[in-house]
């Protein structure tokens, strides 16, 4: 049998079968009661609901400092929600920025939630610390009431984490019938103490950056929050986070850490004001365990000192949004002060004090453009530390969040 005719046989019986086949899933299409068994079936097996949302924000802006004059920001901030069934749910935030060394790409969080209960969630992963409330809640730009950050709370953490690596449950309570309460408890990789080995000018100071653990220690750590008032206008914050900081298998294996955080917010209407008044503030304490460390004066001597940090903030805000004016009602006023002291005997010590009053128009309910004047009077050495430049300044900022 030629070889045409064998392909052309077995096309026909592939055509035949294709037919059969074809037919019975018309005649199954057909039947109204099979499409609903096969709707049936296909339900039952569903692994899950799965849904996608981005959200984020941006900011840019130009800031007239007493050294330079300079536009700022280009920062892009996307936030990705996946939420995979009722229970899962996976967010991450990148932040996307423009430095003096070109386009930088970060991971401020990645985390991944399992809803127990109405009370009990279990996260893991990068998440946002609950320490306090300024960098879980506050620091994104266009909830930030003000162009720059309290002193002492950079996003990088300089007095308290910001983020970390690790495991958390949370979740709230109702302690009476018109009080609240959540919780949060988490066990991390904790901050890491700069020895001064290598950068003897650093010796003392926490890093929060701390992807590998330097340690075999965990630091735990958690945060209460008391919400008295039956409107749940004021809430009282009490947050501690404790561990070893020190590189294992050195003479600082056994150096600990405590840092402690207490912070309030308030939300109210002023009827007499027709406006809406914020208050809020925190307060950041951090201690480590005392250990000399090399004299960056003397690299034969060591030196100690007492190592503890603190910073602070309060800031009220108020905004007329119930005077019958459309320019007026979107106008919010702001004032801050702000203090961050490091320790004395340290070479990275000093005080620096902040304060910073401003005005921002709403363009809708997640645009503002914000306008402060700041002035920063410090009397340590230039380390960094400080957001800007000490003196005066004038910050123009637009941010938005979609």
């Amino acid at each position: 049998m030629s070889k045409v005719l064998k392909y052309t046989l077995m096309l026909l019986v592939i055509f035949f079968i294709s037919e059969t086949l074809f037919a019975q899933d018309e005649e199954d299409f057909e039947d109204e009661d099979g499409v609903e068994e096969l709707t049936r079936q296909v339900n039952n097996f569903k692994p899950g609901l799965s849904r996608f949302l981005m959200r984020g924000y941006a900011h840019a802006g130009i800031e007239f400092l007493q050294d330079r004059t300079t536009f700022v920001g280009g920062s892009f901030n996307p936030i990705f929600l996946w939420q995979q069934s009722e229970r899962l749910l996976f967010e991450s935030e990148l932040e996307i920025e423009l430095t003096e060394e070109g386009t930088e790409l970060g991971l401020d969080y990645a985390d991944m939630s399992y809803f127990l209960n109405d009370y009990i969630t279990v996260r893991l992963g990068k998440f946002l610390l609950p320490f306090g409330t300024f960098g879980e809640r506050l620091h994104p730009r266009w909830i930030n009431r003000l162009p720059s950050n309290p002193l002492g709370f950079s996003h990088d953490g300089q007095v308290g984490p910001i983020s970390d690596i690790g495991v958390e449950v949370r979740g709230a309570l109702n302690i009476s019938h018109h009080a609240w309460m959540n919780y949060s408890l988490y066990v991390v990789n904790g901050p890491r103490l700069n020895s001064g080995e290598v950068e003897a000018e650093e010796g003392g100071q926490l890093h929060y950056v701390n992807y590998l653990d330097n340690n075999k220690s965990k630091t735990f750590g958690g945060r209460i929050g008391i919400l008295p008032l039956h409107d749940n206008s004021l809430e009282i914050g009490f947050s501690g986070q404790y561990g070893k900081v020190g590189i294992a298998d050195t003479k600082y294996e056994d150096v600990g850490s405590q840092l402690y955080a207490i912070d309030l917010s308030y939300v109210t209407r002023l009827d007499f004001m027709k406006s809406m008044l914020d208050v809020k503030g925190q307060w950041n304490s951090v201690r480590v365990d005392d250990i000399s460390y090399p004299d960056p004066e003397d690299a034969l001597q060591n030196y100690t000192f007492e190592n503890i940090s603190n910073a602070y903030y309060g800031q009220i805000s108020s905004k007329p949004a119930f005077i019958n004016n459309s320019f007026f009602n979107k106008l919010e006023f702001v004032g801050r002060y702000s203090k961050l002291e490091l320790p004395s005997q340290a070479v990275w010590g000093g005080e620096d004090t902040q304060i910073t009053i401003g005005i921002n128009y709403w363009l809708d309910w997640r645009t503002v453009i914000k306008f402060a004047y700041q002035t920063l009077d410090s009397n340590g050495e230039d380390d960094g530390h400080s957001a800007l430049a000490q003196g005066d300044a004038f910050l123009l900022h637009w941010s938005i969040g979609f």
